[in-house]
C-alpha cells in the first residue's frame, strides 16, 4: 500500500510540474522604455512577441526615466522586491547599490554560452566586472528650433555671446529662450553650466571635500544665476514640470532646450528639419565639449537566477532583449533630417560622463534641491557646494 501511495504521490507531483510548465511562468520587468521614449512601443511589442513565443507572461512596470523612477527602483531593491530583468543605470553611484543583487554577464555566459550575451567593457563597474548589457548610447546637447532663430535673424548660439543675444531677443518677443524646469529636472542646466565654465579636466575632477571643489564648479552655479537673471527660463522655472517645458519646445513656444538623445526621439516628425542639436557654448575660449557615453543596460537579478523555476526563462528574456536585431531596434534613433545630421556633428566632439552619475544619491538629491535657490540668489554657489560636499558625494 505504501508503494502504491508513493507512486500516486510521485505521479501527482510530476503532473503538477508539467502543468506549471505548460501554463508558463510570470516574470517581472522594469525599464524606462515608457511615456514619450520613442522605443516604448518597440519594447512593449518585443515583450508581447516573447510571451507568444514562450507561453510565459511578463508583468512590465516600466515608467519614464526621472528621479522618482530611479528612487523607486532602488527602494524596491532595498526592500527585496526587485524584478527579474531590468533596464537601469550602469557604472554609476546608483548601480553600486544593485551589484550584490544582480548577476555578472560572465557568469551568465559561462552557464549559457550558446546565447552569446555581449560583455561590453564600457559598462564595467569599479570592480572591473560587467553586470549590464547596453543597447543604447547617449549624448546631451542644446536643442534649437532653427525656424525661430531664422524668424528673428539670429545665428545659432555657437558662442556664449550669441547665446546671450538669442536669450534677450527671444525674451523681448514673448518666446521662452530655454525650456527648463529647475525644480523637476535641473541636471542638464547644472552639468552644462559647469562644463561651460572651465576646462574639461576640472569637470572630470571628483573632489574629496569643499577645499577641493574646482573654481569652475563654483562659476557654473553662478552661471545658472546669470541665466536666470537674463530671463533665459520660463517664468515658473522653479515650480513647473519637465513634461510641460518639453512640450513648450515641441510646440515651438520655446527656442532652446538642454536635453539628451532620448528627447530627440520624442520630437514630432514634422520638427525633424527645423530642429538641430549643438554643443552648449563655453563661457571661456575653450572648445565646447559634450556630455555622453553609455549609462544604462539590461540586468538579470539574482532573485531570478537563484530560482530554478524562473532562471531559464529570465536568462532567455534578457538575451532576447539585449542581443541581435532586437537590441539594435531598441537602441536605434527614430529621428531623421537635419536633427539626425546635427547629432552626427555633435558626437564628433569628445564625450564626457556626467558628474551626477558618480555622486551618491544623497549628494545628488541635495545638489538638485538647491539649484532653484541658487538661480534666485537665495543660496550662494559656495553654500551649495558646502552642503553637497558634507555628504562626501564621491566616496562610494
Amino acid at each position: 500500500m505504501k508503494r502504491i501511495l508513493s507512486a500516486v504521490m510521485g505521479g501527482l507531483v510530476c503532473l503538477a510540474t508539467l502543468g506549471a510548465q505548460a501554463e508558463g511562468i510570470t516574470l517581472r520587468t522594469v525599464s524606462c522604455f515608457a511615456g514619450l521614449d520613442a522605443s516604448s512601443g518597440t519594447y512593449t511589442r518585443l515583450l508581447a512577441q516573447w510571451e507568444v513565443q514562450t507561453g510565459h507572461t511578463v508583468l512590465d512596470e516600466s515608467s519614464s526615466s526621472d528621479e522618482a523612477w530611479k528612487t523607486g527602483v532602488l527602494m524596491d531593491f532595498a526592500a527585496g522586491n526587485e524584478p527579474d530583468v531590468l533596464f537601469f543605470f550602469a557604472r554609476t553611484a546608483d548601480s553600486a547599490y544593485l551589484l550584490d543583487r544582480v548577476v555578472s554577464i560572465a557568469q551568465i555566459n559561462a552557464a549559457y554560452p550558446e546565447l552569446g550575451i555581449p560583455e561590453n567593457p564600457a559598462c564595467a563597474e569599479a570592480d572591473g566586472t560587467v553586470y549590464a548589457v547596453p543597447v543604447r548610447s547617449f549624448w546631451e546637447g542644446l536643442f534649437c528650433n532653427t525656424d525661430l532663430f531664422e524668424r528673428f535673424g539670429l545665428a545659432l548660439p555657437t558662442t556664449w555671446d550669441l547665446l546671450e543675444t538669442a536669450i534677450r531677443t527671444f525674451r523681448d518677443n514673448g518666446i521662452v529662450p530655454i525650456s527648463a524646469s529647475l525644480s523637476d529636472v535641473p541636471h542638464y542646466v547644472a552639468e552644462f553650466s559647469i562644463l561651460a565654465s572651465g576646462p574639461v579636466e576640472e569637470y572630470l575632477r571628483r573632489p574629496a571635500g569643499l577645499t577641493d571643489v574646482p573654481q569652475s564648479w563654483l562659476n557654473g552655479m553662478a552661471l545658472i544665476r546669470r541665466l536666470y537673471q537674463l530671463g533665459a527660463f520660463p517664468e515658473n522655472v522653479n515650480t513647473t514640470s519637465e513634461s510641460y517645458t518639453s512640450q513648450l519646445f515641441r510646440d515651438k513656444h520655446s527656442a532652446m532646450q538642454l536635453d539628451g538623445s532620448w528627447f530627440a526621439n520624442s520630437l514630432p516628425v514634422g520638427n525633424m528639419d527645423t530642429t538641430v542639436v549643438i554643443p552648449f557654448p563655453s563661457v571661456s575660449s575653450q572648445t565646447s565639449a559634450v556630455i555622453g557615453g553609455v549609462s544604462m543596460g539590461f540586468y538579470l537579478t539574482r532573485r531570478a537566477w537563484e530560482d530554478p523555476a524562473r532562471r531559464d526563462a529570465a536568462v532567455h528574456l534578457l538575451a532576447f532583449l539585449s542581443t541581435g536585431e532586437n537590441a539594435r531596434t531598441l537602441g536605434g534613433y527614430q529621428f531623421t533630417g537635419a536633427l539626425l545630421q546635427s547629432s552626427f556633428a555633435l558626437t564628433e566632439h569628445p564625450l564626457y560622463g556626467p558628474i551626477q552619475d558618480q555622486m551618491s544619491q544623497e549628494a545628488r538629491n541635495e545638489w538638485f534641491r538647491l539649484i532653484p535657490a541658487v538661480a534666485t540668489g537665495a543660496v550662494s554657489p559656495e553654500s551649495l557646494w558646502a552642503q553637497v560636499m558634507d555628504s562626501q558625494p564621491f566616496s562610494l
